[in-house]
């Protein structure tokens, strides 16, 4: 079966579509029409709803702020209604990222919203970052630093053309600063101090690699970079983008001022002044540290980066295909036998699809790449290879995939052989938790009808389902010619009843 069947999505050309970035500053929507490989950008909204700022110590949300997100959301809801499943795709960073899941947000946010919400890993989104500002820059083959500071982390990017090939996410931002050293509203050159040294720690661990990365430009994105270029473009510090010595004055500037209710600068937005102090330290030690002397300023971000990935995926270009194979490949992947998992599980998949509602282009995907990596804990270790590679699908940063997308492929594999692990599907988000489970019973009969590895085709069985009643009807005699899977059948059926289902044969 062809991958680009695999790859399946409502978004078509001509076809309008929305990003949404849920940011710990701001929350940004951005509605575009897809031109014959184009993004024509026909609406854009923003709403400083300062989600960071609500973050408490236990990783719960202010319900101030969880109200006034909320309200966001359902305001961009209103301008979303009516587009179909697939043409809205939704990210959260940082502090989504902080968030227990326990609290329940993200939920109310899906709602509010009425899209699924992406909660995407650090470097994920500098990912994203860089193909939005690679799509916004005019064409040329030198190597580009991208930068950008949102309210809790700042992304930092080496790339070239289109792809990227460093990424860090640090524990910075505009807002976490501000609230650490800046929340009197006062703002002191021991403040600011403190502020930029911090910063300064974060950037340590990667200065060197970044430094020795030879890119040619550096660029900056999101509001605070925006903000701090229109401030240097209106004072006459600077003529075009930031400069090292124009953010050197801004900085002294705002010590001057000494307040952030009195910051008078020319361009700089009210809602922003609370912020701005922080922004500014952050980006004064990313300058430092990696010996900037000049930043060009991309309109594009992480929003435009989802649309073009959106469009990627459309043009079966889905980089979480990339992911995969390369990790098939890193991990010496039986490739060959885990093609024959993933068709025969997905000849099951169809059969059951119907009465086990399984409609979501998701499921089709992310079994077919759970077959295809159930052993990629092998070259870890034979014995409980399936919790090596949950492991590995959990914790490491794979392009392309949200973390709710890794918890479900991390189950999966988990749960593909042995004991069934109830326990880690009750842990997936409520709305994957039944289709993840059923994804998994899919996988682990197709592996156990491939135990042999024989790379003779075979009979398969028919499936048919009625609730958590599932049948298999094999070929006359199959089973009495193949001991062997009858019995790994009956024990198999004797592990699903954990898993809620009735598992028969004949």
């Amino acid at each position: 079966m062809p991958d680009a069947f695999l790859q399946a999505t409502d978004v078509s050309p001509g076809d309008v579509v929305a990003a949404v970035d849920l940011g710990s500053n701001s929350f940004h929507m951005i509605v575009a029409r897809i031109d014959d490989g184009h993004m024509r950008i026909t609406d854009r909204l923003k709403e400083m709803v300062r989600l960071g700022e609500g973050l408490n110590d236990d990783k719960t949300l202010n319900p101030e702020v969880v109200a006034r997100a909320l309200a966001c959301l359902e305001r961009f809801g209103q301008r979303l209604r009516g587009f179909p499943s697939g043409s809205v795709r939704a990210v959260g960073t940082n502090t989504l990222r902080q968030v227990a899941p326990e609290t329940g947000f993200v939920e109310r946010a899906e709602a509010a919203l009425g899209h699924p919400i992406d909660v995407i890993a650090g470097r994920e989104e500098a990912r994203l970052v860089y193909l939005g500002v690679a799509h916004g820059l005019a064409a040329g083959a030198q190597r580009r630093l991208v930068v950008d500071i949102g309210g809790g982390s700042t992304e930092i990017i080496v790339g070239q053309g289109f792809s990227s090939n460093l990424r860090e996410s640090l524990h910075m931002g505009c807002v976490s600063l501000s609230r650490r050293y800046f929340a009197d509203g006062r703002i002191t050159a021991k403040a600011m101090e403190k502020a930029q040294l911090t910063s300064a720690l974060e950037v340590r661990p990667v200065r060197e690699r970044f430094r020795r990365a030879g890119w040619e430009q550096a660029v900056g994105s999101s509001g605070t970079v925006r903000a701090i270029a229109t401030v240097v473009n209106a004072e006459g510090w600077c003529d075009d983008g930031i400069s090292a010595e124009s953010l050197a004055r801004l900085s002294h500037a705002l010590l001057d001022l000494g307040k952030t209710s009195t910051i008078n600068l020319k361009g700089l937005a009210d809602e922003r002044k609370p912020v701005f102090a922080g922004g500014v330290a952050v980006l004064r030690a990313v300058f430092d540290a990696l010996e900037i002397q000049h930043m060009q300023v991309s309109d594009y971000a992480l929003r435009e980066g989802v649309i073009y990935e959106m469009m990627g995926r459309y043009q079966h270009e889905d980089v979480r295909e990339r992911t995969v194979a390369t990790l098939c490949r890193q991990f010496q992947v039986d490739q060959a036998h885990g093609r024959r998992v993933q068709a025969t599980a997905l000849e099951l998949f169809h059969q059951l699809a119907t009465p086990w509602s399984l409609h979501d282009p998701d499921d089709l995907q992310m079994l077919a790449w759970a077959a295809r990596l159930h052993e990629v804990g092998v070259m870890i270790a034979h014995s409980q290879y399936q919790k090596h590679g949950a492991y590995l699908l959990r914790h490491a940063d794979l392009a392309g995939f949200s973390r709710q997308e890794q918890m479900v492929l991390a189950a999966l594999v988990l749960g593909h052989r042995r004991k069934f692990p109830m326990q880690d599907f009750l842990a997936l988000p409520r709305k994957k938790q039944a289709s993840a489970r059923q994804l998994c019973v899919i996988l682990r009969l197709a592996v156990l009808l491939h135990r042999g590895r024989s790379t003779v085709g075979r009979h398969h069985p028919t499936a048919q389902a009625a609730g958590e009643r599932l049948g298999l009807h094999f070929p006359a005699t199959w089973l009495a010619n193949h001991p062997l899977a009858h019995l790994e059948l009956e024990q198999e059926a004797e592990r699903l009843v954990s898993a809620g289902v009735v598992l028969t044969f004949c």
